[in-house]
């Protein structure tokens, strides 16, 4: 029997520091990149993902066993008119995004944690949850949007990605879904908990509110449908601040995220729950 092995090669293992950096072309002559691979190559840095930003500028994640090596890189870079080198860090997950898709993650210029998208961008929203779920740390997610826009399809397929077990503690996408309580096994650090803060917020059920709130405050990630109408809520006692993550997905880039259709009414008025 022959045994294949399809794992990728480590030729470096001692390049073991990631770093992403991006750089724009001054000059974007024939063989450029080249050049500058070939440069990194020489002074002991490794490519593991380089992608086209935008028109002029490349995103690469680069690996080594010392920080003084990109000192240097950026040092000759300095020297070169062709190329100028921009940010040089350690990788965030908008960064890992980024090098995925080809272009920059928008984020809201009064708040860093709120990150904007359209309905069209809908595989990097999917991605960015994905990413979020499978880290070992707990996160409360605020999904804004109006109707039809994916917020609950890119949880749902962002859990499956993760290889998370989803649960819908309030809900439209079936049927109304208001839980008082979850059996003990439920209660899982691995779990994604889903909340629609529309239906909750309008729920009359204290015991589906002290779950809601339990839940929230439980060991575990949380994804808020409509956080600001949790927000808004005292039962809660809630703050935009408590967000680590808010996403944002409109239909259009200027789409305004409005609830005041939502507030004027109860939401059994609405024969097709269209707010949802």
């Amino acid at each position: 029997m022959v045994y294949v092995n399809t794992e990728k090669p480590n030729f470096y293992p001692e390049r073991d520091e990631e770093i992403y950096m991006e750089y724009k072309n001054l000059d974007d002559r024939p063989g450029l990149l080249g050049d500058i691979l070939s440069l990194m190559g020489n002074i002991g840095l490794s490519i593991k993902t380089i992608n086209g930003v935008e028109i002029s500028q490349r995103a690469l994640l680069i690996r080594t066993d010392d920080l003084w090596k990109l000192e240097r890189f950026k040092w000759i870079c300095e020297h070169v008119d062709e190329i100028e080198v921009g940010k040089m860090r350690t990788p965030t997950i908008t960064d890992r995004l980024t090098l995925r898709h080809g272009r920059f993650i928008k984020r809201a210029e009064e708040n860093k944690n709120i990150f904007k998208f359209t309905r069209a961008e809908i595989s990097v929203v999917v991605d960015f949850l994905a990413i979020l779920f499978d880290i070992d740390e707990t996160f409360l997610i605020g999904v804004r949007g109006m109707p039809r826009v994916g917020k609950t399809e890119s949880v749902v397929a962002g859990s499956v990605s993760a290889g998370d077990k989803w649960l819908f503690l309030s809900s439209t996408m079936l049927k109304q879904t208001e839980r008082t309580s979850l059996h003990k096994q439920e209660f899982d650090k691995g779990n994604v908990y889903i909340i629609d803060g529309a239906v909750t917020s309008k729920s009359t059920s204290t015991d589906h509110k002290r779950l809601v709130s339990q839940v929230i405050n439980y060991d575990g990630t949380t994804v808020v449908e409509h956080p600001d109408l949790l927000i808004d809520d005292p039962f809660f006692k809630l703050k935009q601040e408590d967000f680590d993550y808010i996403i944002e997905i409109r239909e259009y880039e200027d789409q305004e995220i409005t609830y005041e259709k939502h507030k004027k009414r109860h939401w059994f008025e609405s024969d097709n729950m269209d707010f949802f």
